[in-house]
C-alpha cells in the first residue's frame, strides 16, 4: 500500500510540475495578443501587422519544434525544457520593452524559439515518469493547465494594462515566468527523463524521417494544422471579432473568451475520465469536433443575442476540450519506442504551422469588415479535422495502451 501511495505521489508531483510549465507557455502565447487593441493604438499599426507578428511567432516555433523533439531524444527533455523557459521569459521581456513594431517582431522570434520546446519536452517527461494507467489523467491535467494559462491571460492583461499600461502588463508577465522557472529548477530532479537516442542507431536520420513520414503521424500533423485555425481565430482575434460582429463591449467579449477557455479546461478534465474508460479515442474526437463545428456555425451566423455569447463560447470550449486527452493518446499510439520527442515535436508543430498561415488571413478578414468570415473559417477547419481523425490508430481500441 505504501509503495502504491508513493507512486501516486510521484506521479502527481510530475504531472503538477509539467502542467505548470505548460500553463506558462500558453499564458505567454496570449499575453501579447490580448493587449493588441492597446498596442494598435499606441504604436499605430494594423491588426494585419499585429497578426504578422503572431504568424512569425508560430513560424519560428513550428520550424524549431521538430528540431526540439530531436534534441529532447538526444540530450534529454529537462535540459531542453529549461532552455525554452528562459527564451519564453526573454520574449515577454522584449515585448514589454517594445517602443516600435520592430521590437515586437524581435519578441516574436525569441518567444517562438522558447515556445517550440514545450510539447516534445512535456510529453516525453510525462510518458517517461508517469505510470501508464494514469497517462490519461496526466494528459488531461496537462491540457487543463494550458487552457487555464490561456484563460488567465485576458483577465491578467485587462487588469494589469488598466493599472500599468500594456508594457507594464508584459513586463509583469515576464516576472511571473521567471518566478515559475525558478520554482521548477528547485524541483528539477522530479522531471528528469533520460535521453533515448544517443546516436549510432541503425538507419539513423533516414529511419527517423521514415517515422515522421508514416501515415498515422502525418494524419496527426494535419489534425493539428487544422485545429490551429480555431485557436488563432478565438484566442488572438476572438475579442475583436465579437466586438465587430455582435457590437459587444470589450468587457463582454473578454468575458466570453474567458468562458471559452475555462470551459475548455473543464472539458479537458472530463475528457481525462472519458479517455481512460472509453477506448475508441477516434469516436470521442469526432464527436467533440462535430458538436464544436455546429456551435461555431451558430456563432458565425449571429443567431444568438450578444448577452448569450459567454454561454455559447463556453459550450464550444467544452466540446473541444473533451477531445484533448483522447487526441494525445492517439498520438501516443502512433509513436514508436524511443521516438517520443521527435514525434510529439513534429505533430504538435502542426499547431504552429496552422498558427503561422492563419493570422494574417484572419486579420485581413477583420480589417476588411468581414468578422463573420473569421468564425466560418473555424467551422470549415473543424469539419476537416474529422477526416484526419478517422484515419488515425485510435480506431483500434487496444493500441493506445500497447506500449
Amino acid at each position: 500500500m505504501s509503495s502504491a501511495a508513493d507512486a501516486l505521489r510521484r506521479d502527481v508531483r510530475v504531472i503538477g510540475l509539467i502542467a505548470a510549465a505548460h500553463g506558462l507557455s500558453h499564458f505567454f502565447q496570449m499575453a501579447t495578443a490580448v493587449v493588441f487593441p492597446l498596442i494598435k493604438d499606441d504604436l499605430g499599426v494594423s491588426y494585419a501587422a499585429l497578426g504578422a507578428t503572431v504568424a512569425l511567432y508560430y513560424t519560428v516555433s513550428g520550424i524549431c519544434q521538430t528540431l526540439a523533439g530531436f534534441a529532447v531524444d538526444r540530450f534529454g527533455a529537462r535540459r531542453v525544457l529549461f532552455a525554452g523557459l528562459a527564451l519564453a521569459v526573454a520574449g515577454a521581456l522584449v515585448a514589454g520593452l517594445a517602443q516600435s513594431y520592430a521590437m515586437l517582431v524581435a519578441a516574436a522570434v525569441v518567444g517562438g524559439l522558447g515556445n517550440s520546446v514545450f510539447h516534445p519536452c512535456d510529453f516525453t517527461i510525462l510518458n517517461a515518469r508517469v505510470h501508464a494507467p494514469r497517462l490519461g489523467y496526466a494528459f488531461s491535467w496537462h491540457g487543463i493547465a494550458g487552457f487555464l494559462g490561456y484563460a488567465a491571460a485576458p483577465a491578467y492583461g485587462i487588469a494589469m494594462a488598466g493599472a500599468f499600461g500594456w508594457r507594464g502588463a508584459l513586463l509583469g508577465a515576464a516576472a511571473l515566468g521567471a518566478a515559475l522557472t525558478a520554482l521548477l529548477w528547485t524541483q528539477r530532479e522530479a522531471i528528469h527523463a533520460a535521453a533515448t537516442d544517443r546516436g549510432g542507431r541503425e538507419g539513423g536520420l533516414a529511419a527517423d524521417l521514415r517515422v515522421l513520414a508514416s501515415g498515422p503521424v502525418l494524419m496527426c500533423f494535419a489534425y493539428f494544422v487544422l485545429i490551429a485555425v480555431g485557436f488563432i481565430a478565438l484566442q488572438t482575434f476572438g475579442i475583436a471579432t465579437l466586438i465587430a460582429l455582435y457590437g459587444a463591449t470589450y468587457a463582454l467579449a473578454s468575458s466570453a473568451l474567458t468562458a471559452y477557455l475555462v470551459a475548455a479546461a473543464a472539458g479537458i478534465f472530463a475528457g481525462g475520465f472519458v479517455a481512460t474508460r472509453f477506448q475508441r479515442h477516434d469516436l470521442v474526437a469526432v464527436s467533440g469536433m462535430s458538436v464544436g463545428a455546429v456551435l461555431m456555425y451558430a456563432l458565425a451566423s449571429a443567431w444568438v443575442p450578444a448577452a448569450a455569447l459567454p454561454l455559447l463560447l463556453a459550450a464550444i470550449g467544452f466540446a473541444g476540450g473533451l477531445t484533448n486527452p483522447s487526441r494525445d493518446l492517439i498520438v501516443r499510439a502512433s509513436t514508436p519506442p524511443g521516438s517520443t520527442g521527435k514525434v510529439y515535436g513534429f505533430v504538435y508543430s502542426g499547431l504552429d504551422v496552422g498558427s503561422m498561415i492563419a493570422p494574417v488571413f484572419l486579420g485581413w478578414l477583420l480589417d476588411s469588415g468581414r468578422p463573420s468570415a473569421v468564425f466560418y473559417a473555424v467551422v470549415v477547419s473543424l469539419a476537416l479535422t474529422i477526416a484526419t481523425v478517422l484515419n488515425l490508430p485510435g480506431r483500434e481500441p487496444a493500441k493506445a495502451y500497447s506500449r
